[in-house]
C-alpha cells in the first residue's frame, strides 16, 4: 500500500520552490504540470468513490468510468483558461501538454511504486503507451477547442464534442488493453499513432494561423 498524497508532496515541493527562480513559458508549463498531478490524485479519489457507490469491478471502472472522470477533470482547468484568461493558442496548447504530462507522470509513479514492476518492458509500456495516451487525450481536447474557437464554433455542442472525443479515445485504449493478445498490442500502438496525427494537425493549425496574420 502506498500513500499517493505523500508521493505528490515529494514531487511537488521541489517544483514549487523551483518556480521562484523561473519566468515566462517555463514557469507556466511547470504550473500546468503541477495542476496535472493534482488532477490525477483527485481523479483517483472520485473514481474510487464512484466505484464503491456503483459496486463496479476494476475492469468496468477502467473502461466505462475512469475515462469520463479523468478527462472531465482535465477539461475543467482548460475551461477556466479558455473563458477566464482567454490565452493565445500557443499558451493554451502548452498548458494542455503540461496537464497531460503531469497527470501521466504522477499516475505512472504511483502505479510502479504500488505494483513493484521490475521488468523494463512493462515500464516502457507505461511510459510510451499509458503516459502518451494521457497527453494525447488532453491535447486532442485542447486542439478541438482551439479549432472551435478559431472558426467561431465554440458552443456547448462543440465543447461536448471535444470532450467526447477525448473520453472515447481514452476509453478505447482501456478497452483494448484490458485483455492480453493482439488487441492489447493495437491498444499500445494507438497513443503513438494519435500523437503523430495530432502533431500533423497542430502544424496545420499553426500554418493556417500564420496565413491569417
Amino acid at each position: 500500500m502506498i500513500y499517493a498524497e505523500n508521493i505528490l508532496l515529494c514531487i511537488a515541493i521541489p517544483m514549487l520552490l523551483s518556480m521562484l527562480f523561473l519566468r515566462g513559458k517555463v514557469r507556466r508549463f511547470l504550473l500546468a504540470f503541477l495542476v496535472g498531478m493534482g488532477i490525477s490524485l483527485l481523479s483517483a479519489y472520485i473514481s474510487g468513490y464512484l466505484t464503491l457507490i456503483a459496486d463496479l469491478e476494476a475492469e468496468a471502472t477502467a473502461i466505462f468510468l475512469s475515462p469520463i472522470v479523468e478527462e472531465g477533470m482535465k477539461f475543467l482547468p482548460l475551461m477556466f483558461l479558455l473563458f477566464l484568461l482567454q490565452p493565445e493558442d500557443e499558451v493554451f496548447t502548452m498548458a494542455a501538454v503540461g496537464i497531460g504530462a503531469g497527470f501521466a507522470t504522477f499516475e505512472n509513479c504511483c502505479y510502479i511504486l504500488s505494483s513493484g514492476i521490475e521488468r523494463l518492458s512493462y515500464v516502457l509500456i507505461r511510459g510510451m503507451a499509458v503516459g502518451v495516451m494521457h497527453i494525447v487525450s488532453v491535447l486532442a481536447l485542447a486542439l478541438g477547442l482551439e479549432a472551435a474557437r478559431r472558426f467561431r464554433l465554440l458552443t456547448f455542442p462543440g465543447m461536448v464534442g471535444a470532450f467526447s472525443l477525448a473520453a472515447t479515445f481514452h476509453g478505447l485504449y482501456n478497452l483494448l488493453v484490458s485483455s492480453p493478445g493482439i488487441s492489447a498490442v493495437i491498444g499500445y500502438c494507438i497513443p503513438i499513432a494519435g500523437a503523430l496525427a495530432l502533431y500533423c494537425f497542430y502544424r496545420r493549425l499553426l500554418r493556417s494561423g500564420e496565413k491569417e496574420n
